[in-house]
C-alpha cells in the first residue's frame, strides 16, 4: 500500500461531524420504535484498527440500518447513481463514500484502490459482496473484490446478515408496482465472528466461507437456538 497517501476524506473531521449528526437522528428514530431494530454481535467489531464489514444486500435501506448500527464511522462502496440523487448525493460526498459503476472494470479498480487506503488508515469499510440489490428468490455470486482486498491487506472481515429491510422497503421490480414503505416490519442486523484472511490460501475459499457465514446468520434459528 502507498504509505504516503493522503488521509481519505471519509476519515476527516467534516465526515466525522456529519456521521455524528446523522447517527443521532437514526438513534432517535430507533429509540422511538419508528422501526424496531435488533442488533446482534456488535461487540465483535474492534474498537480500533482496520476492518471490512461485508453484508448481504436486500433493500435500499440496508446501508442506513447497518451504518446506524455501527459505533465507528464507516466508508461504504456504493453504486455511483447515488451521487446524482438529491440530498443523498450531498450526503455520500460529505461522508467520503466510494462510488463504483457496475460492470465498469476501471471504476471497480479505482474503488478497490480507495478502499485499500481506507484500511491503510485504520478505517472501517462496508462492502456488499454481491455487488447489487438481490430481491427474494434471486441469486447473485459474490464478487472477488472483498476476498482479494482482505488477502492483500490482511484485514479481517466481519460478516453481517441483514434481515427484514426488504419488508420495510422492498426492491422494486420493473414488472411489478412498487410496494410502499412499511415501518411495522422488524429489522435485524447480525454481526458474525471475524474471518481471518490468513486462514485461506485463495479468494474462492474465502468467498465460500463468507457466503456460508452470512447465509447461516440469515436463518433465525442459527442464533435463537
Amino acid at each position: 500500500m502507498n504509505t504516503d497517501a493522503r488521509r481519505p476524506k471519509g476519515l476527516g473531521k467534516r465526515a466525522w461531524l456529519t456521521t455524528h449528526l446523522v447517527r443521532r437522528i437514526l438513534r432517535t428514530l430507533a429509540w422511538s420504535n419508528f422501526v424496531h431494530v435488533t442488533v446482534i454481535g456488535r461487540d465483535r467489531i474492534p474498537k480500533t484498527g482496520p476492518v471490512i464489514i461485508a453484508s448481504n444486500h436486500i433493500s435500499m435501506l440496508d446501508a442506513v440500518f447497518l451504518w446506524g448500527a455501527l459505533r465507528r464511522r464507516a466508508i461504504a462502496i456504493a453504486m455511483a447513481e447515488l451521487w446524482s440523487w438529491p440530498v443523498i448525493g450531498w450526503l455520500v460526498r460529505r461522508l467520503g463514500q466510494i462510488p463504483v459503476i457496475r460492470r465498469d472494470s476501471d471504476s471497480g479498480r479505482d474503488a478497490m484502490a480507495q478502499a485499500e487506503q481506507i484500511l491503510h488508515h485504520g478505517g472501517v469499510l462496508i462492502i456488499y459482496p454481491e455487488g447489487r440489490l438481490v430481491p427474494p428468490g434471486d441469486h447473485e455470486p459474490y464478487k472477488p473484490g472483498v476476498a482479494n482486498l482482505a488477502l492483500t491487506t490482511g484485514v479481517p472481515i466481519i460478516p453481517v446478515a441483514t434481515t427484514g429491510t426488504d419488508n420495510v422497503l422492498p426492491v422494486r421490480r420493473a414488472a411489478t408496482p412498487a410496494r410502499p414503505f412499511n415501518r411495522r416490519h422488524p429489522v435485524t442486523i447480525h454481526f458474525g465472528a471475524p474471518i481471518n484472511p490468513a486462514d485461506f490460501d485463495n479468494p474462492e475459499k474465502l468467498l465460500d466461507h463468507l457466503r456460508h457465514q452470512i447465509e447461516s446468520m440469515r436463518t433465525p434459528l442459527s442464533w435463537m437456538s
